[in-house]
């Protein structure tokens, strides 16, 4: 019976996350392992998006997950009895955030190197993570419609900081007062080049496009890596 690992982070380091980063993102770089981290609110639907990702995708990719919580193992064990794929289990011990050095202690353990594609699902909130470079390749973020089309007024540094904006749950835009219009154009005045994918992991709306986004960019990645 297969069984996630769950490592206790002991050590955790604040001084020169960037420069830890960037040799972590040297070494993913070093071994084509194309690294994600994403993060969202609790409860935005990063585990039901990243499941549906990972059915759609791990036929053409070796797919590695890292969850990341303060204290859990229920959503790693749901991608693991759904995928299939290799999951591990970051607990923080009560930090609110992951930073590169709880990073490399995850992806060292699962074995980065044997993985095209790596996502670390990031402890739910939107606030301490947008702080910290885990030496991703792409930093992404979920926005769920029932949160509302104002979370970019109210957590602008997540927004400005990120490469690309999910938005979840549009099968339900109908019974919120949301307006994607306006959370495009406000999100856009912090971050102009960001990419937008409004999507369901329920429907299926908008996943097509998403997943076609996410080949093209560990395509590109590897080649520019060769």
């Amino acid at each position: 019976m297969n069984k996630v690992r769950v490592i206790e982070i002991k050590k955790r380091v604040y001084a020169n996350n960037d420069e830890n980063a960037e040799c972590l993102r040297k070494d993913l770089t070093k071994h084509q392992t194309f690294m994600m981290n994403l993060m969202s609110s609790p409860g935005s639907g990063k585990t039901t998006m990243l499941i549906d990702t990972i059915n759609r995708l791990k036929d053409r990719l070796k797919i590695g997950i890292i969850e990341a919580d303060v204290d859990s193992d229920v959503d790693a064990y749901s991608i693991l009895n759904q995928t299939g794929v290799s999951v591990n289990q970051l607990n923080s011990g009560g930090m609110c955030h992951l930073d590169a050095g709880m990073a490399k202690e995850g992806l060292e353990d699962i074995h980065y190197q044997d993985f095209d594609f790596i996502v670390i699902e990031n402890i739910g909130n939107l606030i301490c993570p947008a702080s910290y470079d885990l030496g991703q390749a792409l930093k992404t973020m979920i926005l769920s419609v029932p949160e509302g089309d104002d979370k970019p007024l109210k957590y602008p540094k997540m927004f400005s900081k990120v490469d690309c904006l999910l938005v979840s749950k549009i099968d339900t835009i109908s019974v919120f007062d949301f307006d994607f219009e306006a959370l495009e154009k406000r999100v856009r005045k912090l971050n102009p080049n960001i990419k937008i994918f409004p999507i369901s992991a329920k429907t299926g709306e908008g996943m097509d496009k998403w997943c076609e986004f996410l080949i093209n960019q560990i395509t590109e990645f590897k080649e520019r890596t060769k």
